[in-house]
């Protein structure tokens, strides 16, 4: 049976401001759903509020991944769950190699979720099951052959002098290794040039499949030209407020937001 992530009248806010009013949506494994709307709709809200980001308080409703509410779980227990969340703004870790960081991620998810009293709140290193280093690495060249990552690309350290489009690979990268069942990529098309676009999306759709439940957080049509959705979503003021096929992106290029602006709506459109 393929995982769901459930999201049930969501309504959260950041410093007492309220940023998402209502949020319904579910995405199964295997499809493909983009979720659009002007700057200041809730988009990225949504996807770190998903994640467990706890800059943000949840006020009312539900999310449920795999029959379970997750909403009281850590980032950490909902990643090993098999959620994942591709940054609009990965961070650089000067001195962490990509192949070390993403050996210790591997071991971290293969682990799974440890009963819900043994999380470790101490933060003091807890034993892990490590993986043999010819198993990872035969497992991180099939990956990087499959999204065509230069050899030479895992030996840096993860984002650390690293153009926008490399930034964006190394998530990918990230996401093919762990194998998530439902992931997000938060504008990952944010500072690309049309080639690095391109490169980013043809690895993504490599990972297309039945195994992979997608939701592509943008603001732009563009990048829906190259990973093109099932479904379309868009957010406006915190509320999604019309769902289509990708024809509905195709409009919002032709159209722009303002038409669905809903009535007393206070985002400003800059499309």
């Amino acid at each position: 049976m393929a995982s769901e992530l459930v999201i049930k009248n969501l309504h959260a806010s950041i410093e007492g401001k309220p940023i998402l009013r209502g949020v319904d949506l579910v995405v199964r494994q295997g499809e493909v759903h983009a979720l659009m709307g002007p700057n200041g709709s809730g988009k990225s809200t949504l996807a770190n509020v998903i994640m467990g980001n706890p800059k943000y308080e949840v006020t009312d409703g539900e999310i449920w991944f795999k029959g379970e509410n997750i909403l009281e779980y850590s980032p950490d227990r909902r990643a090993r769950m098999g959620l994942f969340l591709a940054f609009q703004y990965p961070m650089a870790i000067p001195g962490v190699s990509v192949a070390n960081f993403l050996r210790r991620a591997l071991e971290a998810v293969r682990e799974g979720p440890r009963p819900i009293g043994e999380e470790n709140p101490s933060g003091r290193p807890a034993p892990r099951k490590t993986i043999p280093p010819s198993e990872f690495r035969n497992l991180l060249r099939e990956k990087m052959k499959l999204l065509k990552v230069d050899n030479s690309f895992i030996n840096r350290s993860i984002n650390d002098g690293f153009s926008g489009g490399e930034k964006k690979r190394a998530e990918i990268l990230q996401m093919a290794l762990l194998e998530p069942e439902i992931a997000m990529m938060d504008e990952t098309d944010s500072g690309l040039d049309i080639d690095a676009l391109k490169i980013v999306s043809d690895s993504v759709n490599a990972l297309r499949g039945p195994k992979l439940g997608l939701l592509v957080i943008t603001h732009y049509q563009r990048i829906l030209n190259y990973i093109v959705p099932d479904f379309v979503h868009v957010m406006f003021d915190g509320r999604i407020v019309r769902s289509g096929g990708k024809e509905l992106a195709l409009e919002l290029e032709e159209r722009g937001y303002e038409w669905l602006r809903p009535e007393g709506s206070e985002v400003a459109v800059n499309d």
